[in-house]
């Protein structure tokens, strides 16, 4: 047995003195620039983390969180690639034929995307939401007019929202093709006031900007400017109505709304500023003598009841 593995010793010897060495310098050449590329792709990674940091340690921001993700896919998909080439690289040297393993993995890889292709999709779409920033977690944001609410969690496969009535609704990525941001940056608390058209509109307009300028007095970290009153929007045979806006936080702009509308109602009434009542006129015209209508058994006591809009 001994002379057997010296035998096998020797050979190995002789191998690496032809071929062997030469190989090994390539294996460690591909290796070293393997290692390259992963360091390469983790001070990436690392330079995106540091640009969102907001120096709380104690506490990780939806854009940290946005980085963290994008940083963590980047370094998985390149250390994937990076064991393949290796791979492959590693036994070419070694005289195995890698050509039927490549067209192998290229049908499989057809097959696999035919019968993925949704997942695929999903996690593509969902990698440029996050790369994008068209929203993160906290927005309120309408999916395709189908879904609103606000985002709790974001993968590169899902986006889970939960409505008003507290529903989670979990939407792939793939899916949505169209979204409105509901709190990017600012919102807008927009309130239509109708009044009577006996009113006095410029006095019921400085009354509203009063208001306005009393809600950003009494809450200035929520509205960020005083109520634009932008005058009368549509009109009518009972009244008219005025729009204002309200510039607010972002996702708070139906508090600012239905505080406003509070206000509006008790001013109102203090002043006495009244709003549009549906009206009717009744027309009444002298008939004949009371006589019975024979077809439906109701009596007609010639007075005739009809009526017309206020004009």
């Amino acid at each position: 047995m001994g002379l057997a593995i010296g035998s096998r010793m020797d050979a190995l010897a002789d191998w690496f003195a032809q071929v062997g060495w030469t190989k090994l310098e390539k294996l460690v050449m591909v290796l070293l620039t393997c290692l390259i590329i992963l360091w390469a792709v983790s001070l990436v990674a690392r330079a995106v983390r540091r640009a969102v940091d907001d120096g709380k340690a104690n506490v990780t921001s939806d854009a940290e969180r946005r980085a963290e993700t994008l940083a963590s896919v980047l370094k998985n998909a390149a250390r994937v690639l990076v064991a393949v080439f290796f791979l492959l690289v590693t036994l070419q040297e070694f005289g195995v034929n890698i050509q039927p393993l490549l067209a192998g993995s290229a049908v499989a890889g057809v097959a696999l995307g035919f019968g993925a292709q949704t997942l695929v999709k999903d996690i593509i779409a969902g990698f440029f939401l996050l790369l994008e920033n068209q929203f993160s977690v906290g927005d309120i944001i309408s999916v395709d007019d189908k879904h609103s609410g606000t985002v709790e969690r974001m993968t590169l496969r899902i986006t889970q929202i939960r409505d008003m009535e507290g529903r989670a609704h979990y939407l792939p990525n793939g899916t949505i093709t169209q979204v409105v941001v509901l709190s990017k940056d600012y919102a807008r608390a927009l309130v239509d006031v109708e009044i009577n058209n006996d009113q006095d509109v410029d006095r019921v307009m400085d009354l509203l900007k009063v208001l306005g300028q009393e809600l950003k007095t009494d809450r200035p970290a929520i509205v960020l400017e005083p109520t634009d009153v932008r005058g009368i929007e549509t009109m009518n045979a009972t009244g008219c109505t005025i729009r204002t806006l309200t510039k607010t936080a972002p996702g708070m702009q139906w508090e600012i709304a239905r505080e406003l509308r509070r206000r509006i109602l008790i001013r109102f009434k203090q002043e006495g500023i009244a709003m549009p009542l549906p009206q009717r006129v009744v027309w009444t015209k002298q008939g004949h003598p009371t006589q019975t209508d024979q077809s439906d058994g109701d009596h007609w006591n010639g007075v005739d009841h009809g009526s017309v809009p206020q004009p």
